[in-house]
């Protein structure tokens, strides 16, 4: 799958085409996309093609092509503090990029059959925490991955605000997709080759939506060939957050808040003027014809009934005009020394007797007292 837009040289200009495709249509995926550099999630050999809108896979590990994970992103119409939960979350991209927009108090599952990619997903999530300019721009959702078969998980398990599922979904198992679902929740997978987008309008109410075609390897059934028994799959459970961290979030959004107003009042006083414009008069004179005819040159002027008398007519045009800088302005001012200035304005108090720096007239001497 994918192919949809052009190769970027970078993550921003991949973002770039995609939101020229109008794969990525809102303000917030644009910025979860922005944040991630989906070149992270590669083993170094692969990276040249991270930026190719491409599917990616080797050995167990996958991610999708970034025009289908764009489609996904739009369609769940993720806000802060809902639950998600991504089943075949793989090297835990998407799962990143939802948790940017979840927020701090919002639930962030994902559920992996494969334990060596849980441990590649963890270690790509510490290497974002702690590398990321991002992780301090975002109040980030940080996203919980357990190993196990989608398929069985826990019957006693929380419903989730949106759903994911990454692999394809025969028919047979739609309805357990959807009672993973909250009322009011959405759930998108491919279903049938068609990326579908469900609706839980009610308790037995759903809205059904074909996204797009697509073709993904089907989801791996339970085998329970070994002990003859399923292995349920446990999610995390959903906690209350303690006080301690709640202080936290506060603070640090506080601190953020604060960083944020400092950087835009520098940016602000460092601002030029933007150029003005001004109507300049143009004067545009009207062609005349040149004939070559038997080596004689003939020149002429056709006539318009229409045209004034005037050989030229006058435009209006609009030009930018920067503002003149007085040479003075051009020169950064001298450093100040404050501590100077302020021993020249100490002053001697009225009957004090300490010194003053500023100047004083030395006194004149008459010839009579010399």
């Amino acid at each position: 799958m994918g192919g949809a837009v052009s190769a970027g040289e970078d993550n921003d200009e991949l973002i770039d085409n995609l939101k020229e495709a109008q794969y990525i249509r809102t303000e917030l995926v644009e910025q979860a996309f922005r944040a991630i550099d989906r070149a992270d999630y590669y083993l170094e050999e692969f990276k040249d093609n991270a930026y190719k809108d491409l599917a990616w896979k080797h050995g167990n590990i996958h991610l999708s092509a970034p025009c289908i994970y764009s489609e996904v992103m739009e369609a769940l119409d993720l806000q802060p503090g809902l639950s998600f939960l991504n089943l075949g979350s793989g090297t835990g991209y998407l799962s990143s990029m939802v948790g940017l927009i979840l927020g701090p108090f919002g639930v962030n599952h994902g559920v992996e059959l494969h334990s060596d990619v849980i441990e590649y997903a963890k270690q790509k999530l510490d290497f974002f925490i702690k590398t990321s300019d991002s992780f301090d721009k975002f109040e980030f959702c940080e996203p919980s991955f357990v190993t196990g078969n989608c398929l069985e998980i826990s019957p006693d398990c929380t419903q989730y605000d949106r759903v994911y599922c990454g692999a394809g979904v025969q028919k047979e198992h739609e309805d357990y997709m959807k009672n993973l679902l909250k009322v009011g929740g959405i759930l998108v997978m491919p279903l049938e080759e068609k990326l579908t987008k469900i609706t839980r309008t009610g308790p037995s109410a759903w809205e059904t939506k074909k996204i797009l075609a697509v073709s993904f390897a089907p989801l791996i059934q339970p085998n329970h060939a070994d002990s003859g028994k399923s292995k349920l799959v446990h999610l995390p459970p959903v906690a209350v957050r303690s006080l301690q961290d709640l202080a936290r979030i506060a603070i640090r959004g506080t601190i953020k808040k604060i960083i944020h107003q400092e950087a835009m009042s520098k940016a602000g006083n460092g601002l030029k003027n933007p150029p003005r414009f001004k109507r300049r008069r143009v004067r545009r004179r009207r062609m005349e014809t040149i004939v070559f005819l038997d080596k004689e040159v003939f020149a002429s002027h056709i006539s318009n009934p229409s045209d004034d008398n005037n050989n030229s007519e006058d435009i209006e045009e609009e030009r930018p005009e920067e503002e003149e800088t007085k040479p003075s302005e051009l020169k950064p001012d001298p450093p100040v020394n404050f501590l100077r200035e302020k021993r020249f304005t100490l002053q001697p108090h009225q009957g004090d007797t300490t010194w003053s720096l500023q100047k004083t007239e030395e006194p004149q001497h008459t010839a009579a007292e010399q």
